[in-house]
């Protein structure tokens, strides 16, 4: 089978140098080991470009690794959109799945439909609207409303009184130009429950991590900020690591089984991994539905991968077949996408001439 790994690129420059991500090299090794012919199609901005690149390539399944298209950080969501409209057969979620996890608020409504908990909060619009389920609790936890990656979440995100909070909110909308997200801060043991498998169908849920903060200087708030994520240098990367979360057998099944009841309500396919903290009191509140999360080979989903018995180059080759799965049912996959466009337009003339046949026949 021919398989694209789609990534995105810094830059153009990028692009034209063949410089990606880590994960890029890791999963094309895993899906050669599987017999898989294995191409890297890396994306910036250019559009045409990823259409010719394509085109070229011909792929049967596009591995999607995407993150977000040109300085677009949410044009991941598009992009999937252009996979879709081609009749490609693609990881991970469809255009309106990828969008339900990526509005925070929006997804948090849906898990309150599942009657899943989480914290309760309020949105401060660029346009000066606010919404809010209720009078919150101090301190607040305050973040942008779509984006991903650890974008505008730091320390400075807790806040614990008002004049705080406006600060953090115009913040948010100057900086990430984002709606702000203010939650109650949920103090207690922070927990990521990866997720395999098809929403609609019987997914898995692994074993659970947990992110130690010891490490972190006395006093220091417990985030998985941007700094504690990316900067090796940081404080903050030095003091936390992600370890294998011994939990008793009860609260184990309990968030994996919120997990799962979680990956469902956002309809998140493939894989995915959910993030929660659990407080003093063993209350499981749901903090972020993650689809698409990072596969490289020392992060969390295959450390939890890992810890399930599941090898790395296992859970690359079932989020694949996942994936081809969907797609059997296009006749031209595979084709160049000229031909698909030929076709489509032959379609297209035809459904024509029928409706105008229907009319004359009214």
């Amino acid at each position: 089978m021919r398989v694209t790994v789609l990534s995105y690129c810094e830059t153009e420059a990028d692009v034209a140098a063949h410089r990606y991500d880590p994960v890029v090299a890791q999963v094309g090794e895993a899906l050669r080991a599987g017999g898989h012919h294995v191409a890297v199609l890396g994306v910036h901005g250019s559009l045409p470009q990823m259409l010719r690149g394509l085109e070229r390539q011909r792929p049967d399944l596009v591995f999607n690794l995407a993150e977000m298209f040109g300085s677009n950080v949410t044009g991941d969501v598009a992009l999937i959109g252009v996979l879709e409209l081609l009749d490609l057969a693609y990881t991970g979620c469809s255009v309106g799945e990828a969008y339900l996890t990526q509005d925070k608020a929006l997804g948090k409504k849906l898990l309150a439909f599942h009657n899943i908990l989480f914290p309760r909060f309020a949105i401060f619009s660029k346009a000066n609207n606010l919404e809010t389920g209720g009078n919150l609790r101090l301190p607040l936890f305050v973040k942008p409303a779509h984006m991903d990656a650890s974008i505008g979440i730091d320390k400075a995100g807790i806040v614990r009184d008002a004049n705080a909070l406006m600060r953090r909110v115009l913040a948010i909308h100057e900086e990430c130009n984002d709606d702000a997200l203010a939650e109650e801060y949920i103090e207690g043991r922070e927990l990521y429950v990866s997720v395999l498998g098809p929403s609609d169908g019987e997914p898995r849920a692994l074993p659970a991590i947990e992110i130690d903060f010891s490490g972190l200087p006395q006093g220091a708030p417990h985030v998985m900020d941007a700094r504690a994520k990316f900067d090796t240098k940081s404080a903050a990367f030095r003091g936390t690591r992600a370890r294998l979360a011994e939990l008793p057998d009860e609260l184990r099944a309990k968030v994996q089984a919120v997990a799962l009841g979680a990956y469902r309500a956002l309809r998140v396919r493939d894989y995915g991994r959910v993030d929660m903290r659990v407080n003093a009191s063993g209350e499981i509140y749901v903090l972020e539905v993650n689809a698409a999360c990072y596969l490289e080979r020392s992060a969390e989903f295959a450390m939890a991968a890992s810890a399930a018995g599941l090898a790395y180059t296992e859970i690359i080759q079932q989020i694949a077949d996942m994936a081809l799965a969907r797609g059997k049912h296009h006749e031209r996959r595979g084709t160049p996408l000229a031909t698909r466009k030929n076709g489509h337009a032959r379609a297209n003339r035809a459904g024509r001439a029928r409706t105008r046949h229907h009319r004359r026949a009214r």
